[in-house]
């Protein structure tokens, strides 16, 4: 288990096409180079990727499993990426569904910091779904959002979270913005009891990202939701191994579309908001809930709670996060969907409460806890 075993989903007409095309992806991403040249020795026999077995999965597609030496990865996520999928992603009729890192890999990328365990720890609840409040919509004003911050809070939401369209417009800055919400957040806590944590969402550019958390951080943010669709997934991993930042980390799925949503080109669903969001240090993966605006199915939402979830997955299992079409009259569907480890995230929803946004809150738990 030293090498680490990618599985690829290829498209192909035959056995000896989709053959031909495994041998060539074990090439591409690593020598890159024709195979009757590979030097003999340690790079073909370490570094050249090794084609470990090959099925056909239906009458259009096989499932390859490749194996790779930690030697080409290294221990920067960039480069793994990579390997996994650098020049092959630019190619048609070929997915990735499945990553195992083997035992070399898990030492060095070693997934959330917090997971399902830490997160619940922080917020002081030790079973049953956490509710995030989605504060929005982007144009509001920083004493309206904070007011709605509160309004959830004092009703019992476990998370407040950012939309993430809000980032620094002068409508409602960044700073101010973190200041005044984290400000209403913990005076609801103060009257509950309860520990509510808020995630802001980071804004700035790249270079800006650990500063801005720090400052979420120092503001008394709970966490920080990042995307890394936008930022990177190496930023993500930058603040979940920073000890000093040490808050748990929610990532959104903004700009990640394009990687799955193609029948034959891409990730998987589990790949991208399972998988992947552990190995870039997710604490959270949050995603489109089936039967909401995204068409995602509730096979493939099932699956990302499964990778998510796992035990047997990259560090510690985390939380699947879902959002879209959250009504009290789901409840029951959503906890046979995804049990009680989950965030479930209302958003636009709430709004339609007005002034009694947190009577939304109230009445989700309840349904909740009839299940």
């Amino acid at each position: 288990m030293s090498r680490f075993n990618v599985t690829y989903k290829i498209f192909a007409d035959n056995d000896k096409h989709a053959l031909s095309r495994a041998e060539n992806i074990a090439l591409e991403q690593t020598v890159e180079i024709p195979r009757d040249i590979v030097p003999k020795g340690y790079i073909e026999d370490n570094i050249l990727g090794k084609l470990e077995d090959i099925t056909r999965a239906d009458n259009q597609s096989f499932n390859a499993q490749i194996s790779y030496s930690p030697d080409s990865v290294g221990s920067e996520l960039p480069q793994l990426l990579n390997v996994i999928f650098g020049n092959s992603g630019i190619q048609k009729g070929l997915k990735v569904i499945d990553l195992e890192l083997g035992d070399v890999l898990s030492q060095r990328f070693t997934g959330a910091k917090f997971g399902i365990d830490g997160v619940r720890k922080k917020i002081g609840r030790s079973s049953g779904a956490l509710i995030a409040a989605v504060i929005k919509p982007q144009g509001s004003s920083v004493d309206e959002l904070a007011l709605i911050a509160y309004r959830c809070a004092l009703a019992g939401a476990d998370i407040i979270k950012d939309d993430h369209g809000l980032t620094n417009q002068h409508m409602a800055p960044f700073k101010e913005r973190v200041e005044k919400i984290c400000e209403a957040v913990a005076k609801a806590n103060l009257e509950t009891g309860l520990n509510c944590l808020y995630f802001p969402n980071i804004a700035g550019h790249s270079a800006d990202l650990e500063r801005y958390a720090e400052f979420a951080k120092n503001s008394g943010g709970g966490g920080v939701l990042v995307m890394p669709g936008l930022f990177g997934f190496d930023a993500a991993l930058r603040l979940a191994r920073d000890d000093d930042f040490n808050l748990p980390i929610m990532t959104h799925p903004s700009f990640l579309g394009p990687y799955i949503l193609s029948e034959d080109t891409g990730f998987s669903h589990a790949m991208m908001f399972g998988k992947i969001q552990r190995l870039c240090g997710a604490d959270i993966s949050v995603f489109p809930n089936v039967g909401g605006r995204f068409g995602f199915s509730e096979l493939e939402c099932r699956s990302i709670a499964i990778a998510c979830k796992s035990d047997d997955g990259i560090g510690k299992p985390i939380m699947p996060s879902p959002g879209g079409g959250m009504t009290k009259e789901r409840a029951a569907d959503l906890k046979t969907m995804y049990g009680d480890d989950v965030v479930l995230l209302l958003g636009g929803s709430l709004l339609r409460y007005g002034d009694k946004i947190g009577d939304g809150i109230k009445e989700m738990r309840t349904a909740l806890d009839a299940v």
